[in-house]
């Protein structure tokens, strides 16, 4: 990805030249057309922001994106900074939505077809997550707008893809959840199947997305030509079943099902209560099953013939879980994390978000910043999580307010007038 502006500099057409607030990032001289809303597609997005990317969000100019309204809790707007009425802005769409410029515009109207298709024509990236098709009756699918602009690389994030009997399906990330596999798996041993606790097929279809955006931007460095990239989040559950999904199909037998925290295949592996809360401990081969009988006080496990092997501990998995549960029971969760230190034995907290936001090592790393809001004042984010030696990818924009750049945005990159902006405002089609 570093050498990514090598590739673009031999490009057989030109990269626009603009400036961004950063120099030296990865995807600096990129400008993103962001035409998505809710989580897969901003997050998405907003990974190509981080990187130095210009994303400019699209957005209902009354409504904005969905996510606006998905609250309590609301970041609340400040006097001494706004007159703006209403809650705040929502802790949800501040979470993805950072790093980028918002224009409110309506393309209900032909001057706001215009407008994007105008949009379009200066992007490097289009992404945009509608029904497959739903796009085509305002112009702006991806066969109307490459011919708009040719080098254009245009991403269709939908639920189960542009292709297949379920392509004109609605697809929440917990309908595909269900669908395809996750939640099968997910829960405790002899419980109901549940949801993963955050949207985690939204959020690795915009990996996965963001991920195939980069290798299109080198391919077009070779090319010239853009593409049409069909993402699906139905395709990447199933991608991300991994292992599972391997083991299914070389074996060719039913899935073991749900095994909440613990392992089908290594014991003891899972989480087991202490004095006041809980702790995760896996022991994956025989010598860390020993360390972990010392440290416990009870060196006669690890020779006992029902727990002297990973295959015995397996067969007699409830006797050992049991046995090592009556233990940590007796002590904190801090006392165990104290008494496991330098052992080599894998081991964790099961911490909460709060926890987990405080957290030394999250702190040590710096993955909670703070930035000034131009509405709610001060706030803070989760910061964007790989490091770089040569450039510092970090928060460069606090989410936007809805609109707060679409005269910037309109002035400065399309040469609207200010007399052709307020004609647009007065006629609905901005904000």
């Amino acid at each position: 990805m570093l050498a990514l502006h090598r590739f673009l500099r031999v490009a057989p057409i030109a990269p626009r030249r603009y400036s961004t607030a950063t120099s030296s990032l990865p995807l600096e001289g990129i400008r993103v057309l962001d035409m998505t809303r809710v989580l897969a597609g901003p997050y998405c997005t907003q990974i190509l922001g981080d990187l130095g990317a210009d994303v400019i969000k699209i957005e209902h100019p009354v409504r904005g994106d969905d996510t606006r309204a998905w609250g309590p809790p609301f970041a609340k707007y400040r006097s001494d900074r706004t007159d703006k009425d209403g809650p705040g802005e929502s802790a949800y769409y501040l979470a993805v939505n950072r790093n980028k410029r918002s224009v409110g515009l309506s393309f209900q109207h032909q001057a706001g077809v215009e407008v994007l298709h105008r949009l379009a024509k200066e992007c490097d990236v289009l992404v945009e997550n509608y029904l497959p098709g739903s796009l085509k009756k305002y112009r702006l699918d991806y066969e109307t707008l490459r011919e708009v602009n040719p080098r254009l690389i245009y991403a269709s994030i939908t639920g189960y893809g542009q292709t297949g009997p379920y392509r004109d399906r609605a697809g929440y990330d917990v309908m595909v959840e269900a669908e395809m596999g996750l939640m099968h798996i997910t829960g405790t041993r002899d419980g109901p199947p549940v949801k993963v606790g955050v949207a985690v097929t939204d959020l690795t279809t915009g990996l996965y997305t963001s991920n195939a955006i980069m290798a299109a931007l080198i391919a077009r460095a070779r090319t010239g030509r853009g593409q049409h990239i069909d993402s699906a989040l139905s395709d990447c559950q199933v991608a991300t079943l991994a292992n599972l999904a391997s083991s299914a199909l070389i074996s060719g037998e039913k899935d073991s099902g749900r095994w909440g925290t613990a392992h089908p295949s290594i014991v003891p592996y899972r989480s087991y209560k202490t004095r006041d809360g809980d702790i995760l401990i896996g022991a994956g081969n025989d010598k860390l099953f020993g360390t972990l009988c010392e440290r416990v006080g009870h060196p006669e496990w690890k020779s006992d013939p029902r727990f002297s092997t990973n295959s015995a501990r397996v067969a007699h998995r409830d006797e050992i879980d049991g046995l090592i549960e009556s233990e940590t029971k007796t002590k904190t969760t801090h006392e165990w994390l104290d008494i496991f230190e330098g052992s080599g034995i894998p081991y964790a907290a099961i911490n909460d978000i709060q926890g987990t936001l405080n957290h030394s090592h999250v702190q040590a790393r710096n993955m909670v910043t703070q930035v000034d809001h131009p509405a709610c004042g001060p706030i803070k984010l989760v910061n964007t999580p790989i490091k770089y030696s040569d450039t510092s990818p970090g928060v460069r924009r606090p989410p936007p307010m809805l609109g707060q750049h679409t005269d910037e945005v309109l002035r400065d990159l399309l040469h609207y007038t200010a007399e052709e902006i307020a004609s647009l405002r007065r006629d609905g089609v901005v904000s």
